[in-house]
């Protein structure tokens, strides 16, 4: 049976050590991912130049530092 990433998380079902990542929240949040990369690539958005413009107006937004500047 396939699952959906909010079935996953609430069944609390993880990769154990080991095992098959099938039907786990590893699965569905890797496939999330790929997802997101595709829609980026297709759309020619630079990802990486997002989430640093993002993480800048969150630290202006919630007056905290910025996790990438040291």
């Amino acid at each position: 049976m396939k699952y959906m990433l909010a079935e996953v998380i609430r069944k609390n079902k993880r990769m154990e050590k080991g095992e098959s990542i099938k039907d786990t929240i590893e699965e569905e949040l890797q496939d999330v991912l790929y997802y997101i990369v595709c829609l980026a690539n297709i759309n020619d958005i630079d990802l990486q130049e997002c989430v640093y413009l993002k993480e800048k107006l969150n630290c202006e937004k919630y007056s905290r530092k910025n996790m990438f500047e040291a």
